[in-house]
């Protein structure tokens, strides 16, 4: 059901800068926006270090996000979780194509901290979708997918029903 290459532990990057990472960092940008995404880790792109993107765009807007611009997580470090937790549809591009959609338990809001594309270490707090996505981002590079959270298997859903579902209101 989903792909045994992403059990792959992944480093952490040591040498800051440089064209390899850069390289990394705008395939992996690019792939985000080609594919329609939120989201993308290094192992999604066959490269095991430790770096994911997200980026929140218009079309997330009825799922009550609030826009958020491209963001590069480099050597990143979730600090501090909520005790409230709320429950939230996932997928994946790296589980059956991400044709399918699971219910997922994770904090409301968390800290992260993490380097951006300019090597300068960084704090946020993020809650809602941003929470979500970093928290399922961040699963990938300690090669946990996000069906070993799923907390009913029988609650699956299409594309074709999440969309009905949540974005066709």
């Amino acid at each position: 059901m989903w792909n045994p290459k992403l059990y792959k532990k992944t480093k952490f990057v040591k040498t800051f800068g440089g064209k390899r990472n850069q390289k990394i960092i705008e395939d992996l940008i690019d792939t985000m926006r080609h594919f329609n995404l939120v989201w993308l880790a290094a192992p999604q792109i066959w490269k095991w270090i430790s770096i994911f993107v997200t980026e929140i765009t218009q079309a997330s807007e009825k799922l009550n996000a609030k826009i958020d611009p491209v963001r590069v997580f480099i050597n990143p470090k979730i600090v501090w979780k909520s005790t409230e937790e709320t429950v939230m549809y996932e997928w994946c591009g790296s589980v059956v194509y991400g044709n399918v959609f699971w219910p997922v338990k994770r904090p409301q809001k968390i800290i992260v901290e993490a380097y951006d594309q300019n090597w300068e270490f960084f704090k946020l707090e993020a809650d809602g979708l941003l929470a979500k996505i970093i928290q399922h981002e961040y699963d990938h590079l300690d090669w946990v997918e996000f069906v070993e959270k799923v907390l009913d298997m029988t609650k699956v859903l299409s594309r074709e029903q999440y969309r009905e579902m949540f974005l066709n209101k």
